[in-house]
């Protein structure tokens, strides 16, 4: 599999979103992407009970433990790589969780502007 350059929404290397529970497309703990990552898993977001909720209503349940998939489900807390583009629907829901911009990968750019990003950022650029 082929994966891009591994730098955030803010220009600087990539860091990790979660290694417990693991995530990413790759499942390296990053929110790397790729040619074969149609969804784009690259927000790096924290899980909040509304969005896990809203995402189940949408079709992609989160939360179920999946152990045929060494899925173990996820709950309020935990980081994960989520889809750009669900993110974006979750932001026009009024459900969109907290995120990491070091750790959203830079291609996110393409389907959410910056400045959507940072009204849920839990860090800061560097100045």
């Amino acid at each position: 599999m082929i994966k891009e350059a591994s730098l955030n929404v803010l220009g600087g290397a990539l860091e990790e979103c979660s290694r417990d529970p693991l995530t990413g497309f790759f499942r390296s703990g990053c929110c790397d992407t790729g040619p074969q990552d149609h969804g784009l898993h690259t927000v790096c977001a924290e899980m909040t009970a509304e969005f896990l909720a809203l995402s189940k209503y949408l079709g992609n349940d989160l939360s179920t433990p999946r152990p045929e998939y060494g899925f173990a489900g996820l709950k309020p807390g935990d980081s994960w790589c989520l889809c750009a583009g669900r993110f974006l629907q979750a932001h026009e829901e009024g459900a969109a969780p907290r995120l990491r911009l070091r750790a959203t990968h830079l291609r996110t750019l393409d389907i959410v502007p910056l400045s959507v990003l940072r009204l849920y950022a839990t860090d800061e650029p560097l100045s």
